[in-house]
């Protein structure tokens, strides 16, 4: 609800404490961005318009929560930022935060420009800034390095032009973005929700071809006809071309963050596409779990081509032990198949956005004499993230060089599910002979493996529990308390009042 100078004042605010950049204010352009009631908050992307050597071009800003949804949509398969903005406090340095923000922007493989903000507060040092972020690899176009660093101040209005002209040239030099207005729009959707007088709405980021009003579009599982669309400043256009965000209205359901769209012909062409993608969808969702790269399954990984480095990332207790762990990591001498990447490095638990960053880069997870904290470890598990846990460095080490040789195999350990007394042998002319037992313990369950105990001594091992019934019927288990037949398939060698012991091989835990 804030105009003029206010909104201008109170973005400067924002800005001034954000880490990646999701506000820039350019007085001139006509782009007021705030978070208090300003549209980028319901359009989730803006666009500023900056002169460069005479020409005007055109940035788009991406205003997502954080670095934490920047991953998210990265992790689902959504290349949508072409160009990531560090932010980073001239007086207060480098923090932790900064370097987690730094981490996930690398991870994009994407150009990053730096802003040094709070050039206006006393103690700004940019020079230091400039040094630290060196360790990093963010080495100052000064300093003989091809990083461009821009001293700000985001409060006063200072130099936010020369970040626009940093952002174009960045994009000049490292990046070819070109793209064919002409064909039918394709892109992705930055962000939806449902809104109670429009339906369900999507900010899209178009990436080629131009979107018009009237275009039949799919955004993942939801599909429509664009009803009308709305820029960044809230106005109705009839047309959006490469680079452009919209709002989108007409769709059917509400798709997901980071779901690509297209535009097709017809209405029962788009129909077809996003059922085909909703089965696809849960299809994914079914198989998720053990897809993801673990140090059991690279070897296989490797060989087949599917993976060529290994991304690590390293949390621990303390600075130095991390600091250590990952030198003696990098240091492994594993041939040329494969590189290690350490992506994160951090003290403190396996958090949230640990785990947000490992999905979206196939990363297996260390944790040294930390574990994960809150709901880290079910969203782990959900994602299929290999999150390992030690408390003795070497044996870290070993592990993950272990891996990289192909040497690594799964560890298992017997667990036992139940033993059966036989009371009574019924013969048959197709099965052979039937036990007829009373489960003493645990359960029983079909196609399992068992073992034939006859005075506490072992007869048979690795026997296979082949058919199990009770009564008449075929059943799937019998528990503790309940009599059934058992059938050892091939082997007729029991006598009354021989136990069978039925158990299962899980795979062990490591560390």
């Amino acid at each position: 609800d804030l105009t003029g100078e206010q909104a201008l004042d109170h973005v400067r605010e924002v800005f001034a404490e954000c880490d990646i950049a999701e506000f820039v204010v350019d007085d001139h352009s006509g782009a007021v961005a705030g978070e208090a009631g300003g549209i980028t908050q319901h359009i989730g992307a803006y666009q500023v318009a900056t002169e460069v050597n005479g020409e005007d071009r055109r940035i788009t800003f991406i205003d997502t929560p954080g670095h934490e949804a920047f991953t998210a949509m990265r992790a689902r398969g959504a290349k949508s930022t072409d160009i990531a903005i560090l932010v980073v406090a001239a007086n207060d340095g480098v923090m932790p935060q900064t370097i987690e923000a730094l981490n996930h922007a690398k991870a994009a493989d994407v150009p990053i420009v730096v802003a040094v903000n709070k050039i206006d507060v006393e103690g700004a040092d940019p020079t230091k800034v400039r040094g630290q972020l060196t360790e990093f690899g963010l080495v100052a176009e000064e300093y003989g390095g091809d990083t461009m660093f821009v001293d700000i101040s985001a409060k006063q209005g200072l130099n936010i032009e020369s970040l626009l002209e940093a952002v174009v040239l960045t994009a000049d030099a490292s990046l070819d973005l070109r793209a064919n207005p002409e064909q039918d729009a394709q892109g992705i959707a930055i962000e939806s929700h449902l809104d109670k007088g429009r339906g369900a709405v999507a900010t899209v980021l178009v990436q080629r071809g131009t979107l018009r009003v009237g275009d039949t579009m799919v955004v993942g599982d939801a599909y429509g006809r664009v009803r009308a669309m709305l820029d960044d400043k809230g106005e109705n256009v009839e047309e959006a071309g490469p680079s452009t965000p919209v709002l989108v209205l007409g769709l059917t359901n509400v798709p997901g963050a980071g779901d690509n769209f297209l535009v097709v012909d017809e209405d029962r062409t788009a129909r077809q596409i996003a059922e085909k993608r909703a089965a696809r969808e849960r299809n994914v969702r079914f198989a998720r779990k053990g897809v993801r790269f673990s140090l059991e399954n690279l070897d296989e990984a490797l060989k087949a081509g599917l993976v060529q480095e290994l991304n690590l990332i390293i949390k621990g207790d303390a600075s130095g032990s991390v600091e250590a762990l990952e030198a003696s990591l990098l240091q492994l001498d594993v041939g040329d198949e494969v590189d290690i990447r350490v992506l994160h490095r951090g003290v403190g638990a396996v958090t949230e956005s640990d785990i947000n960053l490992a999905t979206g880069s196939d990363a297996i997870v260390i944790g040294f004499n930390v574990r994960a904290a809150g709901r880290a470890a079910q969203m782990a598990e959900r994602e299929g993230v290999d999150v390992r846990y030690y408390s003795v460095i070497y044996q870290a080490i070993e592990e993950i060089e272990a891996a990289l040789k192909g040497m690594l195999k799964p560890e298992y350990e017997e667990v036992e599910l139940g033993t059966a007394e036989i009371r009574e042998i019924f013969r048959s002319s197709k099965l052979g002979n039937i036990a007829g037992v009373l489960v003493r313990s645990g359960e029983v369950k079909r196609n399992t493996k068992a073992r034939l105990l006859r005075d506490g001594k072992v007869i048979a091992e690795n026997l296979n529990i082949s058919g199990l019934r009770r009564f008449k019927d075929d059943v799937t288990e019998i528990r503790e308390g309940f009599e059934g037949g058992i059938n050892l398939g091939n082997f007729n060698d029991i006598k009354i009042d021989d136990v069978i012991a039925t158990y299962e091989m899980r795979e062990k835990p490591r560390g």
